[in-house]
This record gives structure tokens, sequence and C-alpha cells, in this order.
């Protein structure tokens, strides 16, 4: 069987027109597949910002021709190219593995001087929804923490914007989909050899920053392939959902039927992330709709399994004593070995020179005051939420965690840094309560050995491994803990 595969003609889209080729030979190998390239409307007019570009489907609407008239079999495309209304008599049938869906912030290292004297920097982003959410965001977590940043709209493909980043002196940063330079480095194949050397040479002089989607979700269905095919051809259909990832499908229809609801487009100043878990599908919506409409959403849809009964409202968090805990400094040093650290509080953080990543955005922006460059964090999700930098950085990060002197065992290598000891006594209101959340398993245990009559109540925490350890120490109890994204979630459940 012959096949042709349609897509544009950059580097970027012959790789993920490849990817798709050699998914589908690895199920039939029988396949011959005919490779066809082009560029698009998008790519022939580098001039406009595309939001402010009228056309719908810029990089997409010219392949659409092609197969109605059967001249390709099917179109590979960056799903977040397509518009959001949905087509007529074609229709997409299929993608692959999501990459990673956040976006990056590359920055030249020279350009750390200018931090220094807080100077006004200026970033690469043709984006509406990047500048509107990382525009006071990006104050916070850079260090040296600058007034004032500007951002200069950019246009064209990975190269073409980092070589204009790397030449331009006044230009300090770009910010990109991580997706897309993820690809464009791991990719094995012959054609793209001098391309990943090119990129890996541009990028020697720059630091990086993988932007948190709880502030600044990605672009509808950023990181997934769009499979393109007609709507009659049964016979295609079939053999590309053969490779179809289910879950990347499903997360990323659900991502463009949100932001299609507040009217869609590239001119949109809306991100919209849905990750799936094992106990549900976490939701970042953020931006501003046409109508001047603030988002903001955080939230979980969990599964059956993992659902709330109706908890007490008669509530206690332990962020409600300050200074219940008295902590001290344990004797500790990071070995020249260790590449990354994952930092869970600013107190347990030591001079490194490899890569830093916070357990969370507040843990970020103290580590930020301090001057010290933060390459991401885990956004309060749970140390299963992994960086993923080993591509962009070129090599196997085996990261280690700081944390206290009787954290629970993980399977992420562990340095202990501080120990905690319970300084006061819970009030009285606290030991009536019914309805509990933690915000680590090692605080929990400090207060149910004092309180064990707690044991019998309503525990609730985060996502990650104070869950794990909870419902391990609940067990015995024939009790659970129940799932929040956060504290603000837990205190307004009803």
């Amino acid at each position: 069987m012959r096949l042709k595969i349609s897509a544009r003609s950059s580097h970027l889209a012959r790789l993920q027109a490849y990817a798709v080729g050699r998914e589908l030979q690895k199920k039939n190998s029988y396949l011959q597949i005919e490779f066809f390239f082009r560029e698009s409307l998008g790519d022939k007019n580098l001039t406009d910002p595309l939001w402010k570009m009228p056309e719908k489907g810029v990089f997409t609407e010219d392949f659409y021709q092609d197969i109605i008239e059967e001249k390709t079999d099917l179109v590979v495309h960056s799903w977040k190219d397509l518009p959001t209304e949905r087509l007529e008599d074609t229709m997409i049938c299929a993608t692959l593995l999501r990459a990673d869906q956040r976006d990056l912030l590359l920055f030249k290292k020279s350009s750390l001087k200018r931090l220094e004297k807080n100077e006004s920097i200026h970033i690469l982003s043709s984006s509406q929804r990047r500048i509107y959410n990382l525009q006071n965001f990006l104050k916070e977590v850079l260090p040296f923490q600058p007034e004032k940043i500007q951002f200069k709209d950019v246009r064209g493909n990975i190269p073409t914007r980092l070589e204009k980043l790397v030449k331009v002196d006044e230009i300090d940063g770009l910010i990109l989909a991580k997706a897309a330079i993820d690809r464009l480095l791991d990719f094995d194949h012959p054609e793209f050899v001098e391309i990943k050397q090119k990129l890996r040479n541009l990028i020697q002089d720059l630091d990086f920053m993988v932007l948190p989607l709880t502030e600044n979700p990605n672009a509808a269905a950023q990181g997934s392939l769009a499979i393109e095919v007609k709507k009659s051809r049964t016979d295609i259909i079939n053999l590309i959902q053969e490779i179809n990832d289910s879950n990347t499908f499903e997360c990323s229809q659900k991502e463009r039927e949100i932001l299609a609801s507040y009217g869609g487009g590239c001119h949109q100043k809306i991100g919209i992330s849905v990750l799936r878990r094992n106990f549900g599908d976490i939701y970042f919506l953020k931006g501003l709709t046409d109508s001047n409409e603030t988002l903001n959403l955080k939230k979980i849809e969990l599964t059956e399994n993992f659902k709330h009964p109706v908890l007490s409202s008669h509530k206690f968090s332990l962020s409600e004593v300050p200074h219940l805990f008295e902590r001290s400094e344990v004797p500790f040093e990071i070995s020249k070995e260790i590449k990354g650290i994952l930092v869970s509080r600013i107190s347990a953080y030591q001079k490194f020179h490899g890569y830093v990543w916070a357990a969370g955005i507040e843990t970020w922006k103290k580590l930020a005051k301090k001057n010290i460059w933060v390459h991401g964090c885990s956004e309060s999700l749970g140390e299963s939420e992994l960086p993923r930098l080993d591509v962009l950085s070129g090599t196997q990060i085996n990261w280690t965690k700081l944390t206290h002197k009787d954290a629970d065992p993980s399977e992420m290598k562990s340095i202990a840094t501080y120990q905690l000891r319970l300084k006061l006594d819970l009030p009285a209101e606290a030991l009536k309560a019914e309805n509990f959340f933690w915000m680590s398993a090692y605080q929990f245990d400090l207060v149910t050995n004092k309180y064990p009559e707690l044991l019998q109540k309503t525990h609730c925490c985060g996502l990650g491994q104070t869950f794990n350890a909870l419902t391990k120490r609940l067990a015995p109890h024939g009790k659970k803990p129940y799932l929040f994204l956060n504290e603000f979630e837990w205190r307004n459940h009803e």
C-alpha cells in the first residue's frame, strides 16, 4: 500500500510528518510512504504577527483542498495551528503521544548583567497569551527581579527566531513551545543532523526556564500533532487509528473545545491545559477574553474512585497556626556529581551550580529573590511531575531532592537538610475539627503521634508523595485521604 503524507516544509513540520510515517510503518511494515512538503500562507507572510492576520488556519488551510481532491492521503499539523471550528469534509482522526506542552524561556547568559543592573529586558514573543500571562510572573521569578519587561514581535521558524535572539544585542530572551525545540533536538533522522548541531551551537550560551502551566497554560493542543484526513476515506482512518494516543487526543480536544467557547483564534489571550492523571483530569485556564473577562481556573475532575464524599465544613489546616513546628538545620553537602536538585523549601537550598528545580511556585519566587536562577518547578503537583530537561540540557539529569531528615523514601534520591519537631500544642479549636488538610506526611505523623484521636477524622492533602504516604498511614484505621489541587480548593469545597 502506498500512502501520501503532506506537511509544511519547515524542519519541525517535516520531522512531525516523518514521526507519523515511522509509527505507521512500525504497525504496517508493508507501507510505502511518500512525503510532500510545501509552504503555507503563514510561512510566506513573516511580516504580520499571527494575531493580526485575518485568515483562519494560516498554517493549515492551504492543505485542505489537497485532502478533498485526494492529492494527498493525510496531512500532519501542529494541532494548535488548526482553527477551532470543525471542518465540513475533513477530520482529525488521530494523534501521537503528546510532547511537553509547556512554554520555554530561553535567556542570554550575557544578559544577566542587565538583570543585575535592574535595566529593562526585551523578550521575543508574538503570542498575546504569553504576554498577558507572563508580563508580571516573569518579574517575580527571574533573579534580580527586573522592573520592566518589554515584549517584541517575532516570526519565523525555530532556527530563525533563535538566531535573532543570539545575534541582536538588545534582545535578551525568547519564549517558544518547549515541544518544538525538544523534537528538533531529539529526533533521530539523517536529514536533521545539521539542524540539530546548529541548534546546539545557538543554545550553548543560553539559560532556560520551563514556564509553569498553573501560571501560563499552553495554547490549546500545544505539543500535540493532528492527523487530518478526508471523512469519506475510511480505509485511511482505520489505518491511522492504530497509532492514535487516546489520552493525548481527548485532552487536546477538551482544550480546543474550551478555547472555542471563548471564540478561539490566535488573537486570544487565553491558555488552557488539561493534564490526565490516574486520579482524574487537571484543568488550568488563564487569560483575558475579548469581552474583558478575566479567566483564572485551577481544578481537578476526579475519577469515580477518587471522588470526595460530603466533607465536614468544620475544617482545620496547620497553616492557621504560625510557628507550630521548629525547624533546625542538618549539616549536609551537595556533591559535585549531582547535576540537578529539587528544592522543596527555600531553607533547604545550598549554593549550587547545576540545574535547580522548585517544588512549587512560592519556593521558586523566594529563590529568585536570592538571585538564584531556577529552571522551573513541579507546580505543587508532586515528584511524579518530572522536569523533562534531558533533551534540552543534552545530558541525563539524575535529580536529588533536598528535604527533611525523616522524609518518606521515594524513587528520587534525597539529601536531608533540616529536621522538624512539634513546638506548640494544637489549639482546642483544631482538636474539635472534623476535616484536616496536610502539606506533608511528616507533619501528619508529628501531630497524630501526639493526638492519635485525630486519626479517626477526615484527612485531605495535595497531589504527590503526601497523598501516597497518607494512604498508607490511614489504611490500618479504615480511612483514606482525599485529593485536592491545593489548600485553596479544599477550603472552598462544599
